[in-house]
């Protein structure tokens, strides 16, 4: 196997593009996991470790943030600018695994392999993220919502790559939370819910949410928000949602929970999620 070490992401894009069975690496927390139980034999890995553009954190125009895809999930986790509606990517981002995972997994390698049990594919759909993929024919912007495919399967395309995460600017009241609800401590989800909520007048005037751990991709129901809207979230709204969310979920049966246990903790998850983000009635 052959180790590269790109400066530039133009010349890692080439690397990849030359060798097929090349794969690029980010923190390695999963790829050098399946290095070891031999579920992968590349030809050749691409480290992004020294690609300066991949470490940023920048304003955007619009008032958002683009966070380049190297950043660790410990980085996220103590990033001041996430804050508001945002604030569910940080919330997200604090509960992956445990410190040392946080220190070397990344953003944009939790993003690219897809796994609907982990953490961040449900506060990326609840914030609107953009997902800024990078490849052979150049960069193009995926919605949050439409990159995640199916189970570990993303809209990448071949020798593509995630280059940064934009996150758009949100309603000036906005709160996101994030609520997981595992085995222990450290775990992957057995359900979790990201939320991003604004209130005006005791009224919900905007909200955003997404299921982790409930299907094959994050679970997003825009009748469940619509019905939310306009309300004070009381338990009558919140059920109705929380209903619509469950029809929509298609959960696995594993070790960390069976299907019929994940649907029964949708609308007490959601009920607590809201109310963390100041929806309490």
């Amino acid at each position: 196997m052959e180790f590269h070490q790109p400066t530039t992401l133009d010349d890692a894009l080439t690397l990849l593009a030359a060798d097929p069975e090349a794969l690029p690496l980010a923190g390695g927390a999963t790829l050098v996991a399946m290095l070891n139980a031999e579920l992968i034999e590349p030809s050749a890995l691409v480290s992004l470790g020294g690609i300066c553009e991949l470490h940023t954190i920048e304003a955007t125009p619009e008032g958002g943030l683009r966070l380049g895809a190297m950043l660790s999930h410990a980085t996220l986790a103590s990033e001041a600018r996430l804050t508001g509606g945002n604030a569910v990517m940080r919330q997200a981002a604090a509960q992956i695994a445990h410190p040392a995972v946080r220190n070397i997994g990344t953003l944009g390698g939790a993003v690219a392999h897809g796994d609907p049990s982990s953490d961040l594919p449900a506060a990326l759909v609840a914030a609107d993220a953009v997902i800024e993929v990078a490849g052979p024919s150049g960069r193009r912007s995926i919605a949050a919502e439409g990159f995640f495919e199916d189970y570990l399967t993303t809209a990448l395309e071949e020798g593509e790559m995630v280059a940064a995460v934009i996150l758009p600017p949100q309603p000036e009241s906005a709160v996101g939370h994030y609520e997981k609800f595992a085995r222990v401590h450290g775990d992957y989800a057995t359900l979790s819910v990201a939320v991003v909520l604004a209130m005006a007048s005791g009224k919900c005037s905007h909200v955003r949410i997404a299921l982790g751990a409930a299907g094959a991709t994050p679970v997003r129901v825009v009748a469940a928000e619509a019905r939310l809207i306009g309300s004070s979230l009381d338990a009558g709204a919140i059920s109705e949602a929380a209903a619509l969310l469950t029809a929509a979920s298609d959960p696995v049966d594993d070790v960390r929970g069976s299907a019929d246990y994940r649907l029964m903790l949708v609308p007490r998850l959601l009920t607590r999620a809201l109310a963390a983000a100041g929806g309490a009635p």
